[in-house]
This record gives C-alpha cells, structure tokens and sequence, in this order.
C-alpha cells in the first residue's frame, strides 16, 4: 500500500515538472515570437522612411531637370533653386565620406563646407591645407591656405563647377608632391649636410634644386654640381637631373655623373644620399643598391604623388 501511494506521488511530481517545462518552453517560444514581431514592426517603418526619402528625392531632381509634370503653378524659381543647393549639399556629404580614407575631411558650415586636405610622404604625415567653399551656384572658394605657387585657380577653373571629385583629387596630388619635394630637400640638408657644400637652393615649388656635394671614394674627395627639375607639378622625382663633376674630366668621372644621374630619378632625394654613406670603399659600391633590392632595368621615370 504504501508502495502504491509512493509511486503515484512520484508520478504526479514528474507530471507536474513536464507541465512546468513545457509552460517555460511556451513561455520563451512567445517571447520569441513578440521580439520578432517588433523587429518587422520596426524594419517596415524603417522600409516607410527610406520611400519617403526616396520619393523626396525624385521630387527635387525632377524639380530640377523640369520634368515633373504635377508641379504646381504655385513653385517659384526660388524653390527650384534651394532644391538644387540642398542636392548639392547632400553629394558634398557623400563625397566627403568617401574621400575621409584618402587624406581629405571635412565638415559642413553655415555658409558651404570646409576641407581640409592631408599630405603625407612615404608614410610619414606632413602639412594640412584647407579651403572653405560656399555652396551656391557656382559653387565659390572663399578662403584657402593653399600656397600662391600652387595654380589652385587653374585647377578650380577646370574641375570646381564640373566635376568636385576630380578637383579634389587633382588639388590633391599637387599639394602632396610639393610637401614630397619639399620633404626630400630638408632630409637632405637635416641628415646628410656634411656631404653638401653650401646651401641647397631651390624655388618656391621645389620644382627646381641644385646642390653642390662630394662623396669619398678609394679615399679621394670627388665634388659635384646637381639641377634636379620636376617639369610634371604632380612629381616626386625629377623629370630631368643634370649632374657636373667639377674637376678636370676623365672616365672615372663620367661614369660617377652617369650614375649620379640615373639614382637621383630613381630614387628619393635623401635615399640617394644615404646610399653614397653605405660605402667606405669605391663610388660604385656607394651608389650601387645590394643585389636584394637591385634597380637594374629600371626605366628613368616620373614618380606620381599619392592622396594620404
């Protein structure tokens, strides 16, 4: 008998815990459910406003082009006019986004939006340069620090009212060749002024150097003239190098020039330099690169700029 009443009472304890999981199991499943629910709820008010946004959207560029055919006779040219600044407004703000990753940044202000263009140089970053632009039509530059050598008018006529994206990366590219130039030049005389007699000379662009140096070789002294030129504003390595050995010529000396020559369009101006100190021994281990990184069959060319 009190088998009996034990095993019954055991089985409606299990009955009762079987009821109590599957009421926690509902309990969750409806929980689940309401959490879905809000999430559509939530998505499809999210869906509503992106077409109210779009629809806005069509509205003004159909504004703009004159094709909407249900435009009221109430719109004035005015109206037509703002939807076109807000239009531009807002392609100015996409443009800054996508242009963040590329050295160039900006924020939107009362009167249009201020830039503020990054140069940088092997890695190492440099000057910033800003241009505050009023968002009108056309579109005008207000203030600027770019310098006077840079021709940013030249370039704002070309690209400003056609094509934003273009000029920006076109001012771009000068600006960051001429702090690449600029760059190489200071390395020169802060790391390697022993090697140089005199002072470096170079115009305010730093599209024209020229140096006087000596290097040391089978422990003679051999001097040097240098004119590096940088036809191409968008270069960081020279277009044309002219190098002249200042003593009486023979062939060893044509040799140093040809190969004075050839390092300096291809290679940073410093680096160049650096590569004359590596050596104790003769000019042709000074100037040669190790075998590892060799720049034989290195055609002479213009080094572009890159946007930081």
């Amino acid at each position: 008998m009190e088998a009996s009443r034990t095993s019954l009472r055991d089985g409606v304890l299990s009955h009762l815990e079987n009821l109590e999981a599957c009421s926690h199991q509902l309990a969750l499943k409806q929980e689940e459910e309401e959490q879905q629910e809000e999430n559509v709820a939530r998505l499809k008010a999210r869906i509503q406003e992106l077409k109210h946004q779009r629809d806005k959207m069509k509205a003004k560029l159909n504004l703009i082009r004159g094709k909407d055919g249900t435009q009221s006779a109430t719109q004035t040219p005015q109206a037509s006019n703002q939807a076109a600044l807000e239009l531009r407004v807002q392609n100015l703000k996409n443009l800054l986004k996508m242009f963040r990753l590329t050295g160039i940044s900006g924020k939107l202000t009362r009167e249009g939006v201020c830039l503020c263009i990054g140069t940088a140089f092997e890695g190492t970053y440099l000057d910033s340069y800003y241009l505050h632009l009023r968002i009108q039509h056309p579109i005008q530059i207000q203030r600027h620090t770019v310098p006077a050598f840079i021709h940013l008018k030249q370039i704002a006529d070309e690209y400003l009212q056609t094509d934003v994206k273009r000029f920006f990366s076109v001012l771009s590219d000068h600006l960051n060749a001429y702090a690449g130039r600029k760059f190489q030049a200071e390395q020169l005389q802060e790391h390697f002024a022993a090697l140089l007699a005199g002072p470096l000379q170079a115009n305010s662009l730093y599209s024209l150097v020229e140096f006087s140096y000596r290097v040391e070789a089978g422990g003679k002294t051999f001097p040097f003239l240098a004119r590096l030129t940088y036809e191409d504003p968008t270069c960081i390595l020279p277009t044309e190098a002219s190098v002249a050995w200042k003593e009486d010529a023979v062939a060893s000396g044509a040799e140093m020039v040809a190969s004075h020559k050839a390092l300096f369009c291809e290679k940073p101006l410093h680096k160049v330099f650096r590569s004359f100190t590596d050596s104790t021994e003769n000019l042709s281990q000074a100037v040669a690169p190790e075998p590892s990184t060799s720049t034989a069959g290195v055609p002479l060319h213009c080094g572009k700029a890159a946007a930081w």
